[in-house]
């Protein structure tokens, strides 16, 4: 049973995507130059993810993406949200560029170009370099300089094709998992290396948003926050104060530097860590976004906890609530919530909802993989996203997490997001029925939204990609990187 969706709300050029990350599908990890990055060395510490499992291979997009992008026009998505593998294209962090990295990602903007789908490529998905890492990683300075670089590097050879740009995916997670609770690469858990981290990882949006800038004029660029809608648990004090450090902690400390408010007073008090400041880093951080993006999974409901680690705040389970596999609550009117505090308390000119996605234990059936709880989740946060744009919100796209089922980090394999599902032992790819209900939604919103007067569907995106296509065809070939 399909439910129905206020799709006339949502504008004719909607972005109607899906997501991934390079860590969690590429594999070829020590291929044509790559260099290994923090996850593979988190991956292969023992006992840090869940069944030992690996990004080695992975989903094998590195060989396989031909057959990953048939499924992406099967479904009949308009734009594709990936990730750049640093490790890939500069091996050493800094220094030399790999030309075979760099072209496996010409090669994917092409094809997708000529397939009519637009590229919207991020370019930290969490995947340092190790070399990097071991250099002091994002709580030095010189990282956020170095990745400034890489993006120059990016943006030169691939900015005449690309126009959407992402620097950071959901760098609360980098910072916050990955230096604070250690259950994220690089694995460490120190509330000051947390804290210069979590700075120096928006000075790198900043000064990458610059580089991106400099070397393709034209490019719109963003960030990509996970952001939760926050409650207290009770009406105590202790509570409500608690709540708002994590609320600060989740959602204000990676949205008020980028609009210029600088980092919260609050939060600063409860970290008690002094950040690595110098003159010019705010107005580097709060350079103009082109649009910001919205990863929401689960909203939370909080409870004080002084003894804890900062922000001295618990997440509590609400006992009545959907959970999905993964044991988060379901709540789709979070979503709008998220969208409209974008849109009336920072501004924002234009918003995509960059990832959002729900895991279940699917398997493979005799007439393929019936995933009733995964498709009725779809339904309920796109018409979350259309009540949202009904109230005027500027959203511009919505992004499936995820294509296929991945490596799913600290999870392994046994978590599955994608609208397609992968047999990891034999790469069989099956699109399950929430791709065919996107698929459906999606040429909903097309039919009802067309003007009669021009070309639509197929038709319409491949003259836009053959017309990206012929402008990098007539620029010169770059001899400066090799």
């Amino acid at each position: 049973m399909t439910h129905p969706i206020d799709l006339t709300a949502l504008p004719r050029d909607f972005a109607w995507g899906v997501a991934t990350s390079a860590y969690q599908i590429e594999g070829a990890v020590a291929e044509d130059g790559r260099s290994p990055s923090i996850w593979d060395t988190f991956s292969h510490t023992p006992g840090t993810i869940d069944n030992g499992d690996t990004g080695d291979v992975a989903c094998d997009h590195y060989h396989r993406w031909p057959e990953d992008l048939a499924l992406m026009k099967e479904l009949g998505v308009t734009s594709y949200r990936f990730s750049l593998a640093w490790p890939r294209i500069v091996p050493g962090g800094d220094g030399a560029v790999n030309r075979r990295g760099l072209d496996f990602y010409s090669r994917l903007v092409d094809a997708l170009l000529d397939a009519g789908i637009t590229p919207n490529a991020t370019l930290y998905h969490w995947d340092l370099p190790q070399t990097l890492q071991d250099r002091g990683g994002w709580p030095a300075r010189e990282t956020a300089e170095h990745f400034a670089a890489y993006a120059a590097v990016v943006a030169d050879a691939l900015g005449d094709r690309v126009r959407q740009w992402a620097t950071l995916n959901e760098p609360l997670c980098s910072a916050w998992i990955g230096h604070l609770e250690g259950r994220m690469a690089p694995g460490v858990s120190d509330i000051t290396a947390a804290v210069r981290a979590s700075y120096h990882l928006l000075l790198g949006h900043g000064l990458a948003t610059q580089a991106v800038r400099a070397a393709a004029p034209g490019a719109e660029i963003g960030i990509v926050n996970n952001l939760s809608t926050v409650e207290p648990a009770t009406g105590s004090d202790a509570d409500l104060a608690a709540a708002r450090r994590m609320d600060g902690h989740t959602n204000r400390w990676w949205l008020d530097p980028v609009h210029g408010r600088g980092f919260p007073a609050d939060l600063r008090e409860t970290y008690g860590v002094d950040l690595p400041e110098r003159p010019g880093d705010l107005a580097t951080i709060a350079q103009p976004l082109d649009w910001l993006g919205l990863n929401y999974y689960f909203p939370m409901t909080i409870a004080d906890d002084p003894d804890g680690p900062p922000p001295f705040a618990r997440q509590v389970p609400r006992p009545d609530a959907p959970r999905t596999g993964m044991d988060w609550e379901i709540d789709a009117g979070g979503l709008e919530s998220l969208i409209m505090r974008l849109t009336t308390e920072y501004g924002a000119r234009r918003i995509l909802v960059t990832e959002n996605g729900s895991a279940y234990p699917d398997t493979v059936g005799p007439t393929g993989v019936a995933d009733p709880e995964r498709t009725r989740y779809l339904e309920d946060h796109l018409a979350a996203c259309a009540r949202a744009a009904r109230r005027g919100a500027p959203l511009a796209g919505y992004y499936v997490w995820s294509l296929l089922d991945n490596f799913e980090w600290a999870y392994g394999y046994d978590k599955r997001f994608g609208l397609v599902h992968v047999d990891y032992a034999t790469q069989r790819r099956t699109v399950k029925s929430s791709g065919r209900r996107y698929a459906e939604v999606i040429r909903d919103h097309r039919h009802a939204l067309a003007p009669k007067d021009a070309p639509t569907g197929a038709k319409g995106d491949l003259a836009a990609g053959a017309a990206a296509r012929a402008q990098h065809d007539a620029q010169p070939a770059d001899a400066s990187v090799v």
